[in-house]
């Protein structure tokens, strides 16, 4: 016998008789003792539970029988009206999933269909996004009055001007790196005039090129997405459309055109900084005079590889900056969205800067190399 049940035999059936209160506060410390006692009387199944004796239940006593009973009434049950629905709420709960997940055989394939499904859908808005910004260069070139010259000068200067910095930067140190390790090999085959050649098709043709498009996309970039996208959160792009004010030939184009003509010069600025410190390294380590560096440069690199560099910075440009715009505007009025579309758009801008590449190294590899 235990003090809040008892087990007895009405007519020929076992019996279990709950009394006293099933309170928290009254069964305290002596939860997990009652349900393991509990627990071993519910492996009859043809126990009859009487819960008319029971004076008070709260939460925690409906929940240490319902576990008792493993989430199941017993087919045996007798109630009190005012504690079946304490019962009938728990019968309503929903059941828990099993923590076991069957594994799909053909997730691989399920996988990958979303992502090209993704990447369809991306491609689809991208090229709307070309195609209303070429009606916009239409209508302003009809309607001269209304280009958007002092918008173009600013993301001019931010994409541009103030990309000088970093762009020299990098560009000096990676000279300074290729040449010192190009001069290292060829010092052992004693073809060190041949350093010229090294750096001015590396630098002109590939490095200069890609080493700014990937510092624009990872700053200029990022700040494009992050400006519409800000204003998508404050509401500001909502403003506009209410104004008749178009986000394409406001916002997007402005920064299109401004990094397209900004690009170019960066390229040419970055290989010239790169190049002047390739020239450092060769004078430290060959003694390679710089006025014969600058002297043997043009007949060492053909004209045609700078502006393939050029073309590059061009078509760079314009690309970043569409993708930067095109994942700004796709961002959701929170800043959960805000980050993960900034840092989608500069992984995106990154990579297409390196397939642009290898485009053009495929196109032209025939152009500007002796």
């Amino acid at each position: 016998m235990n003090h809040w049940y008892q087990l007895c035999t009405k007519d020929g059936s076992p019996h279990i008789l709950l009394t006293g209160s099933y309170t928290l506060a009254a069964l305290g410390s002596l939860l997990k003792t009652l349900e393991d006692g509990l627990s071993r009387e519910a492996k009859n199944q043809n126990l009859y539970w009487d819960l008319t004796g029971i004076d008070q239940i709260d939460t925690a006593g409906t929940i240490l029988l319902w576990r008792v009973w493993k989430t199941k009434r017993p087919e045996h049950l007798q109630l009190r009206p005012e504690h079946e629905k304490m019962f009938e709420r728990l019968e309503r709960l929903p059941t828990l999933q099993s923590g076991i997940k069957h594994r799909d055989l053909l997730w691989p394939i399920t996988t990958l269909g979303k992502l090209v499904l993704v990447l369809w859908q991306h491609s689809v808005d991208l090229i709307a996004l070309v195609g209303q910004l070429l009606l916009d260069m239409i209508y302003l070139i009809r309607h001269p009055a209304y280009i958007p010259w002092r918008e173009i000068s600013a993301n001019l200067y931010r994409t541009g001007a103030q990309a000088l910095g970093i762009t020299a930067l990098v560009g000096f140190l990676i000279g300074i790196v290729l040449s010192y390790l190009s001069s290292k090999q060829l010092q052992v085959f004693g073809a060190d005039i041949f350093i010229i050649n090294i750096l001015g098709i590396s630098i002109i043709r590939e490095l200069g090129p890609v080493l700014a498009a990937i510092l624009v996309a990872g700053r200029s970039g990022s700040a494009m997405t992050a400006q519409l996208g800000v204003m998508r959160v404050t509401q500001e792009l909502d403003a506009l459309t209410v104004m008749g004010i178009s986000h394409s030939q406001r916002l997007v184009l402005p920064k299109v055109a401004g990094l397209g003509i900004a690009m170019p010069l960066l390229v040419m600025w970055t290989s010239a900084v790169a190049l002047l410190g390739g020239m450092v390294a060769a004078e430290i380590q060959l003694g390679l005079h710089y006025h014969y560096f600058i002297t043997a440069l043009p007949d060492s690199v053909p004209i045609g590889n700078l502006w393939l560099g050029l073309g590059k910075g061009v078509v760079c440009g314009i690309m970043i900056a569409l993708i930067a715009c095109h994942f700004g505007l796709k961002i959701k009025p929170n800043t959960e969205s805000l980050g993960e579309g900034t840092t989608t758009s500069v992984v995106t801008a990154i990579t297409m800067v390196i397939i642009i590449d290898a485009i053009f190294a495929v196109l032209f590899s025939d152009v500007g190399l002796p």
